[in-house]
């Protein structure tokens, strides 16, 4: 990111700042952020500041699916706060007492996964009645690829190429036609790549992360202002970012990809977010309605 760009960045704060919440809060290269902690973990939330970009990707961009069109405009009047980094096994387990990760033998600062969109939900239920005025969510769609580019418009924030020194995914599938690399074939901690320029771990692989959107098969009729799009009755959900058994053009920072509500596999987790938006919509509790299926062998279920 350009200096210009990052003082610019940095201009743009919040109303309030740090907020009554906050355990602990600071600025550095990336931006502000504050922090709470529960049971000793620290969860810090990264300031995403208010503006616009274009969402999708353009038809000439390697390895596109339909579904990233058509390229739009999204503004944010306000910022917003976004998690670090994906939630941890080890906050999973302390706000809700188990850990249901399918790597939890790897250690507790990996990412929690095996957790479904209603397992997210009441998990973050459960959080915000640990800490009145949190009041954490999971971000939309529009927010998580907006934080994710980091002002950048490359298929990845680092550039347009992808090798596995910069995320966790199957080398052995790269992308756009790069050379193979390491397939690690499971999670890594949630900071063991390098942050992006607002200060966030791993948007690009390691685990999908769940958004509050339901699925759209593409972009006509979207919000052009950073909402989530929850209307429809499809049971299925967006997530974001690729995982560790992805094949590398579906970590691009415009590849979507969907899970039903009611299921969890070992490459989903989520991101905690706050901000401007108010949790509404989809309700927690539902379950996958008929015909809903392990994403994994679905075409749109990319893994």
């Amino acid at each position: 990111m350009k200096k210009d760009h990052q003082a610019e960045v940095l201009s743009v704060l919040p109303d309030v700042f740090p907020e009554n919440w906050a355990h602990s809060y600071g600025q550095d290269n990336y931006g502000i952020w504050q922090g709470v902690f529960i049971d000793n973990i620290e969860v810090r939330f990264r300031w995403i500041p208010p503006g616009e970009f274009m969402m999708g990707s353009p038809e000439d961009e390697p390895e596109r699916y339909d579904d990233e069109g058509p390229l739009h405009r999204v503004a944010f009047k306000k910022g917003f706060w976004l998690g670090e980094t994906a939630c941890t096994q080890a906050l999973w387990q302390s706000v809700t007492g188990k850990n249901p990760s399918e790597f939890k033998d790897q250690g507790i600062e990996y990412p929690v996964e095996s957790v479904s969109w209603d397992d997210a939900n009441n998990f973050i239920d459960r959080l915000n009645s640990l800490v009145p005025g949190l009041d954490v969510r999971l971000p939309s769609e529009a927010e998580w690829e907006y934080a994710c580019r980091a002002g950048t418009d490359t298929p990845f924030w680092f550039g347009h190429e992808l090798t596995p020194d910069k995320a966790n995914y199957n080398g052995g599938r790269p992308y756009n036609d790069g050379p193979k690399g390491e397939y690690r074939e499971k999670t890594v901690p949630v900071k063991f790549f390098e942050q992006n320029p607002w200060g966030l771990y791993q948007m690009h692989g390691n685990v999908w992360e769940w958004c509050r959107d339901r699925w759209h098969d593409n972009y006509d009729g979207a919000p052009d202002d950073g909402r989530a799009w929850e209307d429809g009755d499809s049971d299925a959900i967006v997530c974001r970012g690729g995982s560790w058994i992805s094949y590398g053009g579906l970590l691009r920072s415009a590849s979507r990809s969907f899970r039903h509500l009611g299921l969890g596999d070992d490459f989903g987790g989520l991101r905690l977010a706050r901000g401007p938006q108010v949790r509404s919509g989809l309700g927690t509790g539902r379950r996958p309605g008929k015909g809903a299926r392990d994403e994994r062998k679905g075409q749109r279920g990319r893994s």
